[in-house]
């Protein structure tokens, strides 16, 4: 088995386009390799890279985070996603040793040391010479603990850049130069479409990523890097997690270029907490599937104002169904498509418009990073919170019985909701972050509840088994109320 963690000395020095070329060339046969199983990861709170990784991989790329889960947990989801891989890759966030405290605890050397990674550093060389070998030994100096297994120079300005480069890395440090990617206009390219457009947004996804696989294939030595990623000690699964023995609940998920944003794990655990999980396409179908309930993730609507506005048959299905009851959570875009309408860049589109408010697109993020929320007694969900319908007890690995009062996640929006009338009912008081307002978070109306907030489905926070139970509560609910009277 092989495994390791990419990282760099700072944001932005292109180890995602390594990432997602190391995890191409590994899992092809193609460059003088034999075919790996190859499982990607991404540390922190990311929609797009994990997307890419997972087009790159052909497995769903899974993502570790401090600050929503406890140590164990997130040494159990790697062995869990992770035993039956030949090769475990992370992808770091930011530089190796940033992080949100003094000590580092949850900064990429952290989550290194915590899953025993070796660090392959991807450095941005533009206009380094000389000075790449203190980089290199302040980055070993700081943490001894930390093994620095190698690097790939990035961003070469050509041979003679590259050579002087080796020359002072091999002179001045022990650490070998395991790769070396040459500026590349191509590669540039490539780099603004993944921070630009989510895998699931182009058709091209596929041949960005062969573009990338044959370029890091070509100037990284493969060979090296699975030799000092090579463990023989094994990654055992955890037990077995636990599963919904109740009859299914068909939950719509709406998934196409609009809305794609959802963790590999949330639908994992929707699918344990009883979901059959049927997709639909915003900007085709013209009405939703038979459901009992209704998901609508994040995403760029506002990148599709023209096609989401023109689809009014199906806006008007999702209309009446939350009026009419249809148990329904929807986060950021999907809280976006869910407002009367969405405004950019002087355009203005009319969306499903039951949220009695409108959606205006800013220059700068509006709520970026992580959030702490507090759900309140509003909250659509709450009877899912006592346990109600919840069948057998998950154990620590799926979830409720760790829970917090508080909810951990994270938010990243551009926009705002404007024009809520002043009874509109909240299920959060925000504790960190912005949502909605700097103070509230999650519109409550109908059986709808729709944030900014993206939720992570975590031994603190098993929202999608809370989903499903509201959803089952609803049901019953129904029937109650639609059986006849008895004499």
């Amino acid at each position: 088995m092989h495994r390791f963690l990419i990282s760099a000395a700072h944001k932005s020095s292109g180890k995602t386009t390594v990432s997602i070329g190391l995890a191409a060339a590994l899992s092809s046969d193609k460059y003088g390799q034999p075919r790996r199983t190859v499982q990607p990861f991404k540390k922190g709170p990311d929609y797009i890279d994990p997307l890419w990784l997972s087009v790159a991989a052909g497995r769903p790329c899974y993502n570790l985070d401090f600050f929503l889960s406890p140590d164990a947990e997130l040494q159990a989801e790697f062995a869990r996603h992770g035993h039956d891989a030949e090769v475990c890759l992370v992808e770091g966030n930011k530089g190796l040793y940033d992080g949100l405290d003094l000590h580092g605890s949850n900064s990429n050397a952290a989550l290194a040391r915590l899953l025993d990674l070796p660090v392959i550093l991807v450095l941005d060389a533009r206009g380094m010479t000389r000075g790449i070998a203190p980089l290199i030994l302040g980055h070993q100096a700081f943490d001894r603990d930390i093994r620095i297994a190698g690097v790939i120079l990035n961003r070469l300005g050509g041979r003679r850049h590259e050579a002087k480069l080796r020359a002072v890395i091999e002179h001045y440090t022990d650490v070998p130069v395991i790769g070396a990617v040459q500026e590349d206009a191509e590669l540039a390219l490539v780099e603004r479409h993944l921070g630009l457009m989510p895998a699931n947004e182009t058709a091209e996804a596929e041949r960005h990523v062969a573009a990338i696989g044959e370029r890091i294939a070509a100037q990284v030595d493969l060979d090296r890097l699975l030799a000092i990623s090579r463990t023989d000690v094994p990654l055992a699964p955890p037990p077995p997690q636990w599963r919904s023995v109740e009859a299914p609940v068909r939950i719509a998920v709406a998934r196409d270029a609009a809305f794609g944003f959802y963790y590999a794990d949330d639908l994992d655990a929707l699918t344990a907490a009883g979901a059959q999980t049927v997709f639909f396409d915003t900007l085709h179908d013209a009405q939703l599937p038979p459901c009992d309930g209704l998901l609508i993730g994040g995403g760029f609507p506002e990148c599709f104002l023209d096609e989401l506005e023109t689809n009014t048959p199906l806006r008007a299905d999702i209309r009446r169904a939350i009026e009419a009851g249809l148990p329904t959570y929807a986060e950021c875009g999907g809280l976006m498509y869910l407002a009367r309408s969405i405004e950019w860049k002087g355009k203005a589109a009319a969306m499903v418009g039951v949220i009695p408010g409108d959606i205006r697109m800013h220059a700068k993020p509006v709520g970026r990073g992580y959030v702490i929320l507090e759900p309140n007694a509003n909250h659509p969900w709450r009877a899912a919170e006592t346990g109600a319908g919840s069948g057998p007890a998950p154990d620590l690995a799926s979830n409720s019985a760790a829970e917090s009062p508080e909810l951990h996640a994270h938010e990243f929006h551009y926009s705002s909701l404007n024009g809520l009338p002043a009874d509109t009912r909240y299920a959060y008081a925000v504790r960190r972050g912005h949502g909605i307002d700097g103070e509230h978070d999650g519109v409550v109306l109908h059986r709808l509840l729709a944030s900014y907030t993206h939720l992570r489905a975590t031994s603190r926070c098993d929202w999608p088994a809370k989903f499903v139970q509201h959803v089952r509560a609803c049901q019953i609910a129904d029937h109650k109320e639609a059986a006849p009277c008895l004499p």
